[in-house]
């Protein structure tokens, strides 16, 4: 282990140390290159909690979960699961383990067969799994459509016959059906009208509840995650900037990142909204295949000291005061700028004035 990685929590279900995963691209007399999607990310979920994992649209969230899964194979890392590595478990080996983590996936369009009524679709894992079937699953599916708010005689009906929310209910019945201990919901809710996702955020809630259930949730909505998350990871470029249990990371953000991502998450107080600070981040995100030097965020941050940021990698760290407890960031500075001894470059913080 490397002074980078926090130390494993003994309540850990899933332990996750500097996991990365390389892609080639290119090919057909083009050069190829190597998109590092994840690139050495460490964390810890554990067991019945609700880990919330934040940040824009191609820094990594999803291919973290499906890599904690295997559904991708890691280029490099360990991932424990129950203090069982599983990072290079064969297909046989992870067979077992396959009851115990299941996945939520986004698009609750796709991610269900059109020819395959919904009574099949969540019969199948337990017939795959020698758990039940004939009578015995058709009770189990039953069983499953009430749990999650659906009537018993959806079981015969199709896809193509629910609407959006109604088909992630089929989806996370399907992945209840082998009563996991872990399941990654890669934004279960972002398909979803607002009154509908409160529902499904509500039903994750009380399913976690009565199953004793631990969840990686990823998503981009910050106040959906904040609603169900005990703690939250926020990624950026494939790495995990800050980790912090919910109410400190929006009380009190250390990293520039997360500090410019709520920046942008509207308050429901118009006067509130009306004085606080705008975090402005200028240029595009870099890319995957060419990360930049020293501080991957440095390209964009308002706060940036070039002597050290461009060169130096910080690792993710505990951060010092009574009220960081627990709370870990990657910045060289992030005390200073909490504290104010660092100011951010001109014209990137705006404070909106007060009308009258």
């Amino acid at each position: 282990m490397t002074d980078s990685q926090p130390a494993a929590r003994p309540d850990a279900l899933v332990r996750v140390e500097d996991l990365k995963l390389h892609f080639s691209e290119g090919g057909f007399g083009r050069s190829r290159s190597v998109v590092k999607a994840v690139d050495g990310v460490t964390f810890d979920v554990l067991s019945g909690e609700t880990l919330g994992l934040v940040g824009e649209s191609g820094c990594g969230k999803t291919t973290v979960g499906r890599t904690i899964l295997r559904l991708y194979e890691p280029t490099a890392g360990r991932i424990v699961f129950d203090g069982q590595d599983i990072s290079g478990a064969s297909t046989r080996q992870l067979r077992p383990l396959r009851r115990r983590m299941q996945m939520i996936f986004q698009d609750p369009y796709s991610s269900l067969n059109p020819r395959q009524n919904v009574g099949n679709a969540i019969a199948e894992p337990l017939e795959v799994h020698g758990l039940a079937e004939g009578s015995q699953a058709d009770r189990r599916v039953r069983e499953l459509l009430e749990v999650v708010g659906l009537p018993a005689n959806a079981a015969n009906r199709y896809p193509h016959e629910f609407s959006g929310g109604q088909r992630q209910r089929v989806g996370l019945a399907r992945s209840l059906a082998l009563n996991p201990d872990l399941i990654v919901a890669d934004e279960p809710v972002s398909a979803l009208d607002v009154s509908i996702q409160a529902q499904i955020v509500n039903l994750l809630e009380d399913l976690q509840a009565e199953f004793g259930l631990t969840y990686l949730f990823i998503a981009h909505d910050l106040a959906v995650v904040r609603h169900i998350s005990d703690r939250i990871a926020v990624m950026y470029l494939g790495k995990i900037v800050e980790i912090a249990d919910a109410d400190t990371l929006y009380n009190s953000p250390k990293h520039p990142y997360t500090r410019a991502l709520l920046s942008a998450v509207p308050i429901p107080d118009p006067q509130v909204e009306r004085s606080r600070e705008r975090i402005i981040l200028t240029g595009d995100l870099p890319s995957p295949a060419d990360p930049p030097t020293g501080c991957r965020f440095h390209t964009r941050c308002p706060y940036v000291q070039p002597e050290r940021c461009h060169d130096e990698e910080p690792l993710l760290r505990p951060l010092s005061g009574r009220e960081s407890q627990g709370q870990v960031a990657a910045c060289h500075y992030a005390e200073d700028i909490e504290d104010g001894r660092l100011a951010p470059r001109e014209g990137l913080v705006v404070r909106a004035e007060p009308t009258a």
